[in-house]
């Protein structure tokens, strides 16, 4: 049977980020999805305008069922908005690891909208963190992660990311989608090692859900046994693709 990445995450009504864009990135690769909805969201490209969360058990049975029925090889977490669901999803993952788990933690949406409870954050650090082989939070998500002032430079970038070590999270891909300059490097720092830099030049096109399409295809690559280096480098080129596609559309 095709290897399924397990998404987590959240819908898009307007398509452009969520489960839309992981499903996108996963196919991409020749894999198949299995999915665990958390949250409906009544979006344009614009703007949030209605939000309602999942049950938690709701969240919980669909995950042991795509389990159940599925090769998981590996599990793509976007959205989870409360820590009831962090929770929950936390207990579900425990019991069915190992298998690689990369979460995108999605606080905010592109337009400042908060999509994750800002007292849910200890939880994410605490029960999630530990059970991922990667986490890919952008610069302003680094910060509110870190509890500090947004990074300014890599010194900092690293300095934010090694407080996180301490909630026990092996590795964190920093994207630099945020920062300025001709070129959008990402920084993978792990724990004793130098940090690893993946770069692309900067396009000048706006394209929402492009963390949701870097996890998932980081995720793919993983469910395909590759490292994790590795899929980093394979999943940042498929995102550039995808940008450079749409700046030649625009």
């Amino acid at each position: 049977m095709t290897s399924h990445v397990l998404i987590v995450a959240g819908s898009d009504s307007s398509g452009g980020a969520g489960i839309v864009r992981d499903i996108e990135a996963v196919s991409a690769f020749g894999l198949r999805c299995s999915l665990a909805v958390t949250a409906v969201t009544v979006q344009t490209h614009q703007r949030v305008a209605r939000i309602e969360q999942m049950p938690p058990d709701l969240v919980a049975d669909q995950m042991r069922a795509a389990f159940a029925a599925n090769p998981v090889a590996a599990v793509k977490i976007g959205m989870l908005g409360t820590a009831a669901t962090i929770d929950t999803v936390a207990s579900v993952l425990a019991s069915c690891l190992p298998v690689p788990v990369v979460l995108d933690p999605v606080l905010a949406s592109t337009s400042g909208r908060r999509l994750l409870d800002h007292d849910a954050i200890d939880t994410l650090k605490r029960r999630l963190f530990p059970l991922c082989a990667l986490v890919t939070p952008n610069l302003p998500e680094l910060a509110l992660l870190s509890d500090l002032p947004l990074a300014s430079g890599e010194t900092e970038i690293v300095e934010q990311a090694e407080k996180l070590f301490d909630a026990g999270v092996s590795a964190i891909l920093v994207k630099g989608g945020h920062a300025t300059g001709a070129t959008a490097t990402d920084l993978l720092i792990q724990p004793g090692r130098e940090p690893v830099r993946f770069e692309a030049s900067r396009i000048p096109v706006a394209m929402r859900g492009t963390g949701c399409l870097l996890a998932s295809a980081i995720a793919a690559h993983l469910a395909r046994y590759e490292t994790l280096e590795i899929s980093i480098g394979k999943a940042k080129r498929h995102v550039f693709a995808r940008l450079l596609a749409s700046s030649v559309q625009v």
